[in-house]
């Protein structure tokens, strides 16, 4: 990689960050900001600077690491701004879902490691050699994916980015539900089908594949949808969602790119322009990454609430 792109990546990073403190300064706020906020920016600084010193076990943890500590940034700002967050709600609800959230996580990413070893688009570098370290690292970093993209998505609706968004645009899916079905199963099962070395071309059906297969679904079982806000013409959850996908993309990359235990991408698509470890093009998929995890995450945890619900007791004849 060259030095340019690195540039590239870190005031792409920068202004990105400054963009999203510049917004959570010029937004009314209804409470102070609290201070695990102020202890999560304080731990990813002392962080940084250990990584720099090439100190362990930092170094080698640095990315779940930064990762916890964005969470209690972010949810901070997100308390700081609505009176409410995840981490911090009047009711208990907010930290049960938290909790699920980091939970649920680990098992939906595990989904696309299982797809990488057949397509085998990256491998990780930088690894401890006892197991239990590797599972410890790997288990807390695949933890805050998906709170990152939700706490993410909080911190731009707080500051009202997208408010009178239409969601329009996406209307030629609604009624074509069975459609969409079809086209998710295709886009999963293609990939896996082919073999490897045609594959490792195709994993941008996967990042897609989840959104068509369930958000139909979640609909259907009344679960919380995307294509619910499409009927209703709010495209505000949407746009910021897909907005924090990329916001958290870039964290992502740029973070594990000075992290001693780190991902490298190794599929044959413009290793030449890569910003960080990242092809430049790949970046497009975060976006829809986050529609993914929001469509997966619905799901999953709807049906186990389905489960979970009593069942009406059985009238008497």
């Amino acid at each position: 990689m060259t030095v340019s792109t690195v540039t590239a990546g870190v005031a792409a990073t920068a202004a990105t960050v400054t963009l999203l403190v510049l917004g959570w300064f010029t937004r009314a706020r209804r409470q102070s900001y609290p201070l695990y906020g102020y202890a999560g920016l304080g731990i990813l600084l002392v962080a940084e600077l250990l990584l720099f010193r090439r100190v362990e076990p930092v170094t080698t943890y640095f990315t779940p690491i930064a990762w916890t500590s964005y969470l209690l940034v972010v949810d901070a700002a997100v308390f700081a701004l609505r009176g409410r967050s995840r981490l911090r709600s009047p009711e208990a609800s907010g930290p049960r879902e938290f909790a699920s959230l980091a939970v649920w996580s680990v098992p939906l990413w595990l989904i696309f490691e299982a797809y990488n070893w057949h397509l085998q688009n990256w491998m990780y570098v930088g690894l401890p050699e006892a197991l239990w370290q590797q599972a410890l690292g790997s288990i807390w970093s695949f933890a805050t994916i998906v709170p990152a993209l939700f706490e993410t998505t909080d911190l731009l609706l707080a500051l009202g980015l997208f408010e009178k968004a239409s969601a329009r645009g996406w209307r030629f899916w609604l009624g074509r539900h069975n459609i969409m079905v079809v086209v998710g199963i295709l886009c999963l099962s293609v990939p896996l089908s082919v073999p490897t070395e045609w594959a490792a071309y195709l994993f941008a059906l996967v990042w897609l594949g989840f959104i068509f297969l369930l958000e139909p679904v979640n609909l259907a079982r009344g679960h919380d949808s995307l294509l619910r806000d499409v009927w209703q013409d709010r495209g505000q959850r949407l746009y910021c969602l897909m907005t924090a996908g990329l916001i958290c993309g870039l964290l992502w990359e740029f973070w594990n790119y000075w992290a001693g235990g780190r991902w490298v991408y190794i599929f044959p698509i413009l290793q030449d322009w890569r910003v960080f470890e990242m092809p430049l093009p790949g970046y497009l998929g975060f976006p829809f990454f986050a529609l993914e995890f929001f469509a997966m995450y619905h799901f999953a945890a709807g049906e186990v609430g389905r489960l979970r619900k009593p069942q009406p007791a059985p009238r008497k004849k």
